[in-house]
This record gives C-alpha cells, structure tokens and sequence, in this order.
C-alpha cells in the first residue's frame, strides 16, 4: 500500500483529514465525525513510517527525528493538496493529513457576508480569520485572496507553513512563501517584506507575540494584512492579542490595534440539513465606538456593539445561528446546541 492509495480514498469520500495511529485502521474525519477505512488493514509502527517517510526528503526526515514533529505539504497531481504533520506518539511515528482541494472555492459558495468584499477592497488594516482547529479559516482565506487575484491588481505575498491552497496570478501578482525552504521565521520574513513591494500580506497564522506585532506593524504603515488566529468570537480575538503581550506594552498595542484593525471574522463549522457543514459566523467591523472600547480597555462591550449594528455589517455568532436556523440550512437541535445565550433559543425558537 502507498501513501497515495489512502489520501486518493479520503479525497473520493469528501474527508476533511486523514489519520494514520500505529494499532489503527487508517482513520477519515467525515463532516467532523471520525470513521475508520474499513476494508484497510491495522496499522503497525512500521506501516506508518514507510508510509510517512515515502513522501519526504532525507533532510526532512532527519529534521523530523531531531525536532519530533514535521510540517510538509504534499500533491498528488491534478486529483488535491495535503498539509501533512508527522510526530511522535507512544515512541511511534503518527501522521494527520489535511485535504486541501485543487479548486478554491469562491466567497459565495462559503457564503460570506457582503461585508467580507469591502474589507479585502481596502488597501491598510488587519483583517483576521478566525476559529477551532477545523473550521475552515484556511479556506476562508484562501477565498478571500483568490477573490484579489481576480478584481484587483495587487502585489500579494503569502507566508504560509506549509503551502496549502496554490494561486495562479490573474490580475494580481501573487508571491507565496514557506516556512523552512523560503524563510526561517514568520518573524523575519515580516521584518524583511517591505522590501518586497507588497501590497497585500497574508499571514497563515500569528503564532506568537513578535508575529502579532510585526502584523499589526505593517497594517498600520498602509498595507492590507489578512491573518488568521486560533480564537473562538471577536472579543476573545481581541483580548488575545492584546493579552499576549507584557502588562507594560499592552496600553500602546491597544492603541495600535484600535487603528490598525479592520475587521474581525469568527466562524465555526455546523452539521448543516444536506448532511455536510456550513460555516455559522460572528463579524466584528472596526468602527469608532469598537476602536474607543479596545484603547479603553472595555472589551467585554464588543460583544454589545456587535449585537447591535447590523446596519455596519456586524452580527453576533447567536444571530448567525438563528438566520441559518430560518433559512433551513442547520436543525433546530443544532441551534440550541451552539447557541451562547440559551434564553435567546427558547424566545427565537418556535
């Protein structure tokens, strides 16, 4: 069995990831739920590192014995793309596989609010994406920034690790970097873009405090920056970025953000009607009063702020759930479920 017989198997059953576990059948995650390949065969601690270490360099995987964990992508020609990270468990090499697809999806088919094109036709601010391991900001992004590459004419520069979705350039040049074979550092590819000619900078993911910074720096000096941030609604993304950095720093980078940001969009994957998922949403849009609670350090009002200026473009998690609800995309089981506001479902509901 080659590597390339499991991931042709996840692609044809719509798999979001694969899973190979030494003791385990080879494992697909299917809209959120995990189901073993049954007519596979148990895995042995062997199976999995031939299997793993038939698509990646010497290098790679002397890399990946010393550092014990190891971020590659991987394509399988003309059929998708794979995000690949191997480790360690139990001293045994495991492997997750992220199904990556040839074609992006536009910000229709994810249903992306209108307010989304007026953020990516700016030209400066920090635009985040994001959510739980799983929900899709890859996607989002990629959504987003292919949405550039064809109305408008930007010079582009990805720093991803590793490379997931692959653009063309249309309209805009679009230079994509990646962690280890095009740069070191998210950290020092930042510092060194300007020098690039970027218009437009897109950051995979702000990992830690010099990335945030280096990010939030470069919206303000007039570029458009589209990030991503392992945050579950607006105000969390807001007070994690804040609270990353030293109690000293934190009223100046509540200043910065309160100028730099542009928007915030939170989402998370729901089991919708058709047996698949759609993606429920919150949106935050950087207008005075939001920039006014981050420098006051009132972040727990964002939430009010949001719940109340639809006309803004703005709306809570909650009220996503309950327009996807009457729209007859998720069940009403689902709704209560996800809902915050529990009482909201009761008086919502009928």
């Amino acid at each position: 069995m080659h590597i390339d017989d499991l991931f042709r198997s996840a692609v044809k059953k719509k798999a979001s990831d694969l899973h190979l576990v030494a003791g385990q059948k080879p494992i697909l995650r299917i809209n959120g739920e995990l189901k073993p390949i049954q007519d596979s065969k148990v895995l042995t601690p062997a199976n999995i590192q031939d299997l793993a270490f038939d698509i990646i360099t010497q290098q790679q995987k002397d890399k990946f014995i010393a550092d014990k964990e190891l971020d590659v992508s991987y394509e399988i020609s003309k059929l998708s793309r794979f995000r690949v990270n191997m480790h360690f468990e139990r001293g045994n090499v495991g492997m997750v596989a992220r199904v990556i697809p040839n074609k992006i999806p536009t910000m229709q088919e994810l249903m992306l609010p209108n307010i989304a094109h007026d953020l990516i036709k700016r030209d400066s601010g920090l635009v985040l994406v994001t959510g739980p391991t799983g929900s899709g900001k890859s996607t989002t992004l990629a959504a987003m920034v292919n949405f550039i590459n064809k109305e408008r004419s930007k010079h582009v520069v990805t720093l991803e690790d590793p490379i997931e979705f692959v653009f063309v350039s249309d309209k805009s040049l679009i230079i994509q970097r990646q962690l280890h074979t095009d740069m070191l550092t998210f950290e020092q590819a930042l510092s060194h873009v300007l020098r690039q000619d970027p218009n437009i900078i897109v950051v995979g993911e702000m990992r830690n405090l010099e990335t945030i910074a280096a990010a939030i720096t470069l919206a303000e000096t007039g570029h458009l920056v589209l990030a991503t941030l392992h945050t579950h609604n607006t105000s969390q993304t807001v007070d994690r970025i804040i609270d990353i950095f030293p109690s000293h720093q934190q009223e100046q980078i509540r200043m910065q953000l309160s100028t730099s940001l542009a928007g915030i969009l939170s989402q998370k994957l729901i089991p919708n009607t058709e047996g698949t998922r759609v993606a429920a949403r919150e949106v935050l849009i950087n207008i005075p009063a939001v920039a006014n609670l981050i420098r006051e350090n009132k972040i727990a009002q964002i939430k009010t702020v949001v719940q109340t200026n639809a006309d803004k473009g703005m709306f809570s998690m909650d009220q996503n759930l309950l327009e996807l609800y009457k729209a007859g995309h998720i069940s009403e089981e689902d709704v209560k479920i996800h809902l915050t506001d529990k009482e909201m479902a009761g008086r919502k509901i009928k």
